[in-house]
């Protein structure tokens, strides 16, 4: 599907973004493709209220920096999530997905949770990722991650997805950014509410599982770890202390949070030219 669209008076082209489905020994997992390489970048997403169904234009255009030397793909959580699900589980699913597509040796870019994913990945199974990058995520729980999830997964079970939209903003987005776009909040609550609830619980239950620190020397490739300093979801030291046990290379905002990566115009570029080289 070759689509075109008009975005902030530019036209541009969706790179052949796709949406598939994966069918593995009686596991499903919905998945996007895109972009012009051949190389392959898994880029993984973190804790989400919405399925990457749907979404293929938009996170095609999201990421469209890579797409002139990737084929990227992103790949869902699974959709039958059991209770006591794991990010190394996930990492599990991952590599099957790998496997499956026959997809070796590719560059990974985990965000968030997708950090923590992307990291048992190259653990248990270095011959899938070639460079790694690690967005604002941790390797171990702290209190700042586990006081944040804690808190959205009473809200959620309360029912009260309006405070849950609210309070994810509020914690993951800068104070400039959530001011500017307070009156759309109603809106996001809306559209960003979770339309599976359960399983937006057991993810979230999943970010607190997260034990890679003491396992992060055995990761071979090169890493680049990139946070911020205000991160309210996982803390800026969690994106430190990996890099200080990796003594690989990394960025940091000193005034973005958890959002960076949507809030700082320059960091995919940042991700693109350690990726590169440059």
């Amino acid at each position: 599907m070759l689509g075109k669209s008009k975005f902030g008076g530019e036209y541009f082209m969706f790179y052949n973004a796709k949406e598939q489905l994966l069918e593995i020994q009686g596991m499903q997992m919905n998945y996007i493709t895109f972009g012009k390489g051949t190389k392959p970048l898994i880029l993984i997403q973190g804790l989400s209220t919405r399925s990457i169904k749907g979404a293929a234009f938009s996170l095609a255009y999201m990421y469209r920096i890579f797409a002139k030397d990737y084929k990227i793909y992103m790949f869902d959580r699974r959709e039958d999530i059991s209770d006591n699900i794991t990010v190394r589980d996930l990492a599990a699913d991952i590599a099957m997905a790998m496997d499956t597509l026959m997809i070796t040796n590719a560059d990974v870019f985990g965000v968030s949770q997708g950090g923590m994913i992307a990291q048992y990945l190259a653990i248990d199974r270095p011959d899938l990722v070639n460079q790694l990058v690690l967005a604002v995520t941790l390797s171990k729980n702290n209190e700042t991650v586990e006081r944040t999830v804690n808190d959205w997964i009473h809200i959620t079970e309360q029912n009260n997805m309006k405070r849950l939209i609210t309070d994810m903003a509020e914690k993951m987005y800068s104070d400039i950014y959530v001011k500017r776009y307070k009156p759309f909040m109603s809106l996001l609550t809306v559209f960003q509410k979770p339309k599976n609830v359960p399983k937006f619980i057991v993810l979230a239950k999943a970010c607190l599982s997260c034990k890679a620190y003491d396992e992060l020397d055995r990761i071979q490739c090169p890493v680049f770890v990139i946070g911020g300093m205000q991160d309210k979801v996982v803390s800026g030291e969690a994106s430190l202390e990996i890099a200080k046990k990796l003594g690989c290379e990394i960025f940091m905002y000193d005034d973005l949070g958890h959002a960076a990566y949507e809030e700082a115009k320059d960091f995919n570029q940042r991700v693109y030219n350690f990726l590169q080289h440059k």
